[in-house]
């Protein structure tokens, strides 16, 4: 398909505004009201107003999405360097691409090295020369790297030097520099890696270490006098610019803790052991000091504490912010004046000595969400599961382009139950009724929000924590598949490592197949040690992570497993066979399996192994049930692993695929992608849903988005394009959607007029184009609430919204009326043509407008509505007509009398007041600004826009009272009319005499 067809499709973000991870904030020396955060999954974003107000600074600027570490520079703080990638290393990480820099505050971005390492641990610039730049790499999630320990830049990023290094197994975590003294710096070095089963934290690679020469050389000092025996894993390290011998360090080991050493690192004393501070240490292990009080010391878990007594006692202070603390700044001139990066983004305070800070908000749509799902609610409202917050619905019309519509009240966004790691199920006939996934306590809930109702539903609700995968009976794990058949509205699946099927709600629970993995045994065992141990249900592995039930045979149902197998039953999982594909790559995570809604052997698979060290895409097709499975990955790139596909529901072979950079579509049932991906930074795109008419997206770091009205996306390719092409708007229904008409214009016309017809043929709106504007200048879409709006005509793809108003009301410079609307009536239901005439060439397209399936409202109210409301309309015209009129005369006379003779001036500025006093009884003139109605009374026009809004205001028959309030109106109008008529009867034709004989041109009637 032609690239070209695409860019007029662009991707809508519903929010929510709830922010999600950050492992990375930075303040800005000098400049109190400035910070940023990385996303994790959603760029950098940055405040200039401490934090009312946040945006995106990276967004089509750098090619990933999650932000590991930024620091600015305190010499220079229009410098900015960012490392991609996250070196808290759990199970759904993102790998980075390096290390970016900014010149100019966040404005433009380059990359300056380190595209082969996973992650940016830290980046510390000198405090006085912001071209010496030290980096510490984590390298390679999954294995041995050479990109990993301590680099320096002299040169602003242009050159690098390693100059600490252990071995290739070994990553950097951690860096600071000594304010006083630069050439002193503390670094430590970590040795880890998270594969697909299982995370390490701790071996014989890592160590803190010390220079005094700018970084060039290092001093190993982990085991200097005080320091733990035995085997060490992740260390945070921090020191004070009110004693540079204050040196601090967490460290994880069997005996680990805070240590404190007041002579620059030379000997320690264990300061602190209690478990909140170290307590799953490879996720937080963040220690800082406080540039004023050497006795001062923040360290971060799943709490943010501070201690005043050198970390000996600790006090919470992140109770006003969100929980899960992992990178914090603080101001090297105001130590009350914090900026904290925790699981809900950045949050700044400027008390933090207060009793209990005050935290700015965090209002940003940076969620990350595990999976995406719709309802049948009109409009429909899109769910997920928000890593380390809750679940959460939102209408799918939220920051929809032209605002409200219909007079809907807003639907806020609201909670179903289950809790943070994935899968929704709404019921598909009960509205009310959701099924939650969970995995802290409660394993599955059904929630119905009619009757307030939370009950757990768990299929073995046999609670585990702190086992390996091989001790858990029923391996539930992280984010497990909770999924409603198609075909009956009664049956529900889920799944461990089998399948179980519900057919009451989940009061009762049938498993309907055996272990549907491999469970093998070097993949089942425990996770986080050698020191730590963390063995949770993201650890939990060898499980059926994917489920496809059939879409037209309820006995159909595909099984995807995490370590690489697929199942599928043809008989409601009496029997399963195992059809895992000759091309899977072993250990494969079956991300998302999708049975077509065409053909019950048909389905497609998106598979992965990033931390496996395989980013590769993969996605499968069947279309014999598994027999035979082939690769359709042309056109993504190499690196751009899949997390779902999904098969469009009403065009055969139209497919959508969710990377870890974005969506692609596919016209050819997957033989060759292309990117589809206007309006999206580069985030991971978690999963996928299609919606009717619309495509919603879960992401991971910027929340939710639409894709509104994919009617003309399904019927590209399917005819030869002409040089003028309008495709088939999507049916439209009146107070939910609005019908877009999708054009394709191959060169830019001269002129270009957009009709909507009714069934008779009449044309009940017209728009003309508007050509193209100036970079930058906002072209709008659709006619919205304040009346018609040109309709885009630049060459190629262009996209018009109508808002279903008929004609709107004739306006005339300056007016300005009060409780008013311009709109004309909303159409009624019924058979329309859209019309479309480029330089004499037209293009017609039918479409139909559909009553409201939940509103009760006869077609003879309707009609008797429309029928009220265009009377009114046409009468609002009559009254700006006559004012335009007026206007018109007074202009010619006013022209006409100049240098006449007195006799003439008279007669025109005597016609001239008589037709003011008309125009001052139709409008009023004294009004120069929006709220001047409040002291100068309305006037005929004004009630009459008035009562029009009243009348198209919701749907069907207008109060009583309307009508007879318009018949009043209407004599009050007809007087002036007539008065006008009379005026221009009388005075005209003798003024017109006058001004032939002094020849000049009479003005005419019409």
């Amino acid at each position: 398909i032609d690239p070209s067809l695409l860019e007029a499709y662009r991707w809508r973000g519903i929010g929510p505004d709830r922010g999600g991870r950050s492992i990375a904030v930075s303040g800005v020396k000098g400049r109190p009201l400035e910070a940023y955060f990385g996303a994790v999954g959603g760029g950098l974003w940055k405040t200039t107003d401490a934090g009312n107000n946040w945006a995106p600074v990276t967004d089509g600027q750098i090619t990933s999405s999650s932000v590991g570490a930024v620091a600015v520079s305190d010499s220079n703080p229009d410098v900015v360097y960012i490392g991609m990638g996250e070196s808290c290393i759990r199970g759904n990480i993102m790998p980075g691409d390096g290390v970016y820099k900014s010149v100019d505050g966040g404005q433009k971005w380059a990359n300056v090295g380190f595209t082969n390492s996973d992650a940016i641990s830290k980046i510390r610039v000198h405090p006085t020369n912001p071209d010496i730049v030290y980096v510490a790499s984590f390298g390679l999630y999954y294995g041995p790297s050479e990109e990993r320990g301590v680099f320096k830049s002299s040169d602003g990023g242009k050159t690098w030097k390693r100059t600490l290094f252990k071995d290739a197994r070994t990553g950097a975590v951690d860096i600071v520099i000594d304010a006083n003294n630069p050439n002193v710096l503390y670094a430590a070095l970590w040795e880890a890696y998270r594969i697909e089963y299982q995370m390490s934290s701790g071996g014989p690679g890592s160590g803190l270490y010390k220079s005094t020469d700018g970084g060039e050389t290092w001093t190993d000092i982990t085991r200097n006098p005080g320091m733990p025996t035995g085997m060490v894993g992740r260390i945070g390290v921090a020191n004070t610019k009110a004693d540079s011998n204050r040196v601090y360090a967490l460290v994880e080991n069997d005996n680990g803790g805070l240590f404190v050493s007041d002579d620059a690192g030379a000997s320690w004393q264990l300061i602190n052991t209690s478990r909140s501070v170290r307590q799953r240490a490879f996720y937080y292990t963040h220690v800082f000091g406080d540039p004023s009080n050497k006795d001062v010391v923040y360290m971060q878990n799943t709490s943010l504490f501070r201690s005043t007594d050198g970390g000996k006692t600790t006090a919470q202070v992140g109770q006003n912010t969100h929980g899960d603390h992992h990178d914090l700044w603080v101001d090297p001139d105001d130590a009350n004046h914090l900026i904290d990066g925790n699981d809900g983004g950045g949050a700044i305070t400027y008390n933090i000595e207060a009793r209990v800070p005050n935290w700015s908000e965090q209002d940003f749509p940076t969620a990350q969400w595990y999976h995406v799902i719709t309802t049948a609610h009109l409009p429909f409202h899109v769910c997920g599961s928000q890593q380390d917050n809750s679940t959460l619905c939102t209408p799918s019309n939220t920051n929809a382009r032209g605002g409200g519509f219909g007079g809907n009240p807003p639907v806020e966004p609201y909670q179903v139950g289950g809790g943070e790691p994935g899968y929704i199920a709404p019921h598909a006939t009960d509205s009310d009724v959701f099924f939650g996934g969970t995995n802290n306590g409660s394993f599955l809930t059904r929630l119905n929000r009619r009757t307030g109702e939370l009950k757990e539903v768990g299929a073995y609700p046999r609670f585990f924590s702190g086992e390996n995968s091989a001790e858990v009976k029923e391996r539930w794990q992280w984010t497990y598949p909770i999924i409603f058949s198609y075909v009956d509205p009664n049956v529900l699946y889920t799944s461990s490592q089998r399948v179980w099927k519900t057919i009451n709600g989940g009061d009762t629970w049938e498993a309907i197949s055996g272990d549907l993995s491999r469970h093998d045994p070097k993949t089942m065992g425990d996770s986080g040690g050698p020191i730590t141990h963390d063995m949770n249900s993201p650890e939990i592995y060898g499980t059926v992570f994917s489920l496809a039930p059939g879409k037209k045979d309820i006995n159909v149902m595909w099984a995807g497993s995490d370590d690489g197998l697929v199942h599928v039953t043809r008989d409601h999982g009496k029997n399963w066979v195992n059809v895992t594909p000759a091309a899977m790559p072993d250990l494969g995570r079956v991300s998302q399996l999708d049975g077509s809604s065409f053909d019950n052997g048909t389905a497609y698979m998106a598979v992965k192994k990033m931390l496996l060290g395989d980013r590769s895409p993969y996605i499968f097709r069947t279309r014999d049930y598994g027999k035979t499975w082939s690769k359709i990955v042309n056109g993504i790139p190499a690196s751009d692993y899949v997390h779902t596909v999904r098969e469009d529901s009403v065009r055969r072979g139209l497919l959508y695929a969710g990377t870890q950079h974005g969506v692609y579509i596919s016209y050819d049932d997957g033989e060759q992608w292309q990117k589809f991906a206007n309006g999206l930074p580069d985030v991971p795109v978690t999963d996928l849903v299609v919606e009717d008419n619309a495509i919603a997206i879960g992401t991971h770091g910027r929340s939710f988005y639409v894709m509104d009205d994919i009617a003309a996306l399904r019927q590209f390719g399917l005819a030869p394009l002409t040089d003028v092409a309008v495709f088939k708007p999507a049916n439209a229904t009146r107070g939910l959607d609005r019908p877009i008409v999708t054009y394709y214009l191959k060169a830019q016309p001269k002129a270009l007029t957009i009709d909507f017809l009714n069934a008779r043929g009449q044309v009940v709106r017209s728009v003309n184009g508007v050509p193209p504007q100036p970079a930058g200048t906002p072209v709008p879409e659709g006619g919205g609430l304040g009346g018609p709006r040109g309709a885009p005509m630049a060459a190629g793809m262009n996209r018009f919204t109508w808002d279903l108003n008929s004609t709107g009301v004739v306006t005339f410079p300056g007016m300005i009326l009060w409780g008013a609307t311009q709109n004309g009536p909303a159409v009624l239901p019924g058979a329309y043509q859209v019309r479309l005439t480029a330089d004499g060439v037209t293009r017609t397209q039918p479409f139909t407008v559909l009553k409201h399936p939940l509103r009760p409202i006869s077609d003879a109210d309707l009609q008797f509505q429309w029928d009220l409301a265009s009377r009114i309309r046409d009468k609002v015209n009559e009254a700006n007509l006559a004012v335009i009129k007026i206007r018109r005369f007074k202009t010619e006379i006013a022209d006409r009398i100049k240098d006449a003779p007195a006799e003439v001036r008279s007669a025109g500025e005597q016609l001239a007041k008589a037709l003011s006093t008309v125009e001052e009884n139709v409008y009023q003139v004294k009004n120069q600004s929006g709220q001047d109605p409040l002291n100068f009374p309305i006037k005929t026009n004004n009630r009459l826009a008035s009562l029009l809004r009243v009348a198209v205001f919701g749907e069907g028959r207008p109060t009583g009272n309307v009508e007879p309030i318009f018949n009043d109106l209407v004599a009050e109008l007809k007087a002036e009319t007539d008065r006008l008529d009379t005026t221009l009867a009388d005075q005209l034709p003798p003024f017109n005499n006058m001004l032939t004989r002094i020849k000049k041109t009479p003005i005419s009637e019409k």
